[in-house]
């Protein structure tokens, strides 16, 4: 399961307790398949997913629908270096060289330049990543098209980049276990999935100049040097955002929400559940390793919510 699809388990376990017997219905599965219903009116209370809705998808829409943002999830950089017990530091433009396959070794000059203090080996660099449709590659692939004009033009921001070299994984587990068992290996994937893992977690170069480890504390930064303009939208994209303590591999998931409803109690279901998942529902995500919503974009959030249907 991917991290949107994770998020949602854990404020979505709630969605058939708020309003017994009239339980809403809960789109999942891919992040087209998820916004569809409710894009369509065929039936779907609710969506969530990992990107904003397209705005083709929006235009060509039978039925408005809201985005809201549910919790802040962070990518991190895994890799597999043995007898390495620094924590390698890695830029923007170096990940996008190393994913478009132009840098493929660890001695590489560039990060060597990065690293000064590690001894990095002549070891080859061994490229994982995630198969189409998950929102780690969008959130990935949209901080590597903002620092790399060149990834931006050859791959560019998409749930399903066509990556030129790698591995690829259904699963976040499975590219984890592999990337584990294969010295030089580099994997991205949520922190959430793999932080108790083996693998060494890189610190990454913010727009700021400054190399960050992943945390929920440093995805909580990112938000809030981005909050004035997630005020004014709330599908801006976080990554490499400015602040000296923000990570930049930072993004909302969202839930799809359809503006008007023909089914009273149906909706009114929606509105008790979103209610919760912004009430008591951010302190279980946090517990669970999410960072929540910044607590004045949380306010406006939950006026939203108070105004629908």
């Amino acid at each position: 399961m991917d991290h949107a699809g994770a998020a949602i388990c854990v404020v979505g376990r709630r969605v058939s307790q708020v309003a017994p017997g009239n339980a809403a219905s809960l789109s999942r599965g891919g992040n087209r398949r998820k916004c569809q219903p409710c894009l369509s009116g065929s039936g779907g209370d609710l969506g969530g997913g990992d990107a904003p809705i397209p705005e083709k998808q929006l235009k060509e829409a039978k039925h408005a629908v809201v985005e809201l943002p549910t919790v802040l999830v962070g990518i991190a950089v895994f890799y597999n270096l043995p007898g390495s017990t620094s924590s390698v530091r890695l830029s923007g433009p170096v990940l996008a060289d190393i994913y478009l396959g132009k840098t493929t070794s660890w001695n590489d000059p560039e990060l060597v330049r990065l690293n000064p203090d590690v001894k990095l080996p002549d070891l080859p660099i061994k490229v994982l990543h995630r198969t189409d449709g998950k929102g780690s590659n969008y959130i990935f692939s949209d901080f590597l098209s903002k620092v790399s004009p060149e990834f931006r033009a050859k791959v560019g921001k998409s749930v399903s980049p066509k990556w030129p070299v790698g591995a690829a994984f259904s699963q976040c587990p499975d590219m984890l276990a592999k990337a584990a068992k294969t010295p030089g290996a580099v994997a991205y994937a949520e922190l959430r999935c793999g932080e108790k893992s083996e693998l060494s977690i890189a610190r990454i170069r913010n727009a700021a100049g400054e190399f960050v480890r992943p945390s929920t504390k440093s995805f909580g930064e990112t938000a809030l040097a981005m909050e004035s303009k997630i005020m004014d939208d709330f599908r801006v994209s976080l990554t490499n955002a400015q602040g000296k303590d923000s990570y930049p591999i930072v993004s909302f998931t969202w839930f799809y929400v359809p503006v008007h409803t023909q089914d009273l109690q149906r909706s009114h279901a929606v509105n008790e559940y979103l209610t919760w998942v912004y009430g008591s529902g951010q302190e279980i995500a946090q517990a669970q390793g999410y960072a929540a919503v910044p607590p004045a974009v949380l306010q406006k959030v939950r006026a939203k919510v108070a105004a629908l249907h």
